[in-house]
């Protein structure tokens, strides 16, 4: 479609998929797309915006993910971004916490497509990457497939050729975005029947996708497969994606070369005075599923935090999973 592959991305998660998680990630799959956390298009105009829009070269390809609401203002930060080398803008049409609601962007606008519509070709019209947007199937009572056909109709007259579609409906009010990602029933045969009847649209798949079987699966009724949780609670299922879901003819990593090749980005980062343990959070589910995982999480956690802590830490915690794997085998 426009050259950059969305077969499989790692979903924008707040508070998760920061640069480092996505430097973590890249280690894993070559070819998966990654998103950063959602940035407000006032976090760019008004806040640091080096700050806010820094990634690593290493992380391509990768997208930025903005929230607002006024046109104007997503354009600028689109080129803000798109200047800085993202490789796509992504609108998000999707979250539903009260904090988004109050800033009038997220899930809440799913209610005003023509809003939505506005906004996106604004954005077009900014950047020479592709603009995308990421929704649910519907919102409160809005909830209808005729709804959610109407509001796609809208946007994909704006331009909007890719769409990625949470396949759950977002409550408003009474429950909590963590709720919101739990309570109401997965609709994939929504997301599926919107590719059916939307054929030369991108339509890409997210929610509950545990696996890269759960991808392949997903993959014969749409385009693509975006993965959350998963990928950061259990970043190994990741370890395959670019042989089984690329077609690359590539073996997956050990989990103990993935922490090899990760580690000079560690050194690089906290010679810029990163925090090491701003960087092993996001590594401490690399080992689960597996005898001494607990090991491995512990010391990362002990130590991390230390005043001083450095690339040691993490060498350390590898071996103290290493002890218990041979315990586990002497046994």
């Amino acid at each position: 479609m426009n050259g950059l592959s969305r077969i499989l991305s790692v979903a924008p998660m707040m508070d998760w998929t920061d640069r480092h998680e996505r430097a973590f990630l890249r280690t894993l799959s070559r070819r998966t797309l990654l998103y950063t956390e959602m940035v407000t298009t006032g976090a760019i105009i008004h806040g640091d915006r080096d700050r806010f829009l820094a990634f690593d070269p290493l992380e391509h390809p990768v997208a930025l993910q903005l929230g607002g609401s006024e046109p104007a203002d997503l354009a600028f930060a689109a080129r803000e971004g798109a200047q800085r080398g993202y490789d796509e803008v992504n609108l998000n049409l999707g979250c539903p916490s009260d904090r988004v609601q109050r800033g009038r962007f997220g899930a809440c606008l799913m209610t005003e497509p023509a809003l939505v519509a506005d906004c996106v070709a604004a954005m077009i019209g900014a950047v020479d990457v592709p603009v995308t947007v990421k929704t649910r199937i519907g919102v409160d009572e809005v909830d209808s497939y005729e709804a959610l056909v109407a509001f796609v109709e809208k946007i994909a007259a704006a331009g909007c050729r890719s769409f990625t579609i949470h396949a759950r409906k977002a409550w408003l009010s009474g429950l909590s975005p963590k709720e919101n990602r739990e309570v109401p029933p997965l609709r994939y045969d929504v997301v599926y029947a919107l590719k059916r009847d939307f054929p030369d649209l991108e339509i890409i798949l997210n929610g509950g996708v545990l696996t890269l079987d759960d991808a392949q699966a997903h993959l014969q009724q749409v385009d693509g497969v975006m993965v959350g949780r998963a990928a950061y609670q259990t970043p190994y299922v990741m370890a395959e994606a670019d042989r089984l879901i690329f077609g690359e003819d590539v073996q997956p990593k050990t989990r103990e070369q993935i922490v090899a090749d990760f580690l000079p980005y560690v050194e690089r980062q906290l010679i810029q005075g990163v925090p090491l343990k701003s960087i092993t959070r996001h590594m401490l589910g690399l080992f689960n599923g597996l005898p001494g995982a607990r090991a491995w999480r512990r010391h990362l956690a002990e130590e991390a935090h230390k005043p001083g802590a450095g690339p040691d830490v993490i060498e350390q915690a590898l071996a103290c999973w290493r002890q218990t794997q041979e315990k586990q085998r002497a046994a």
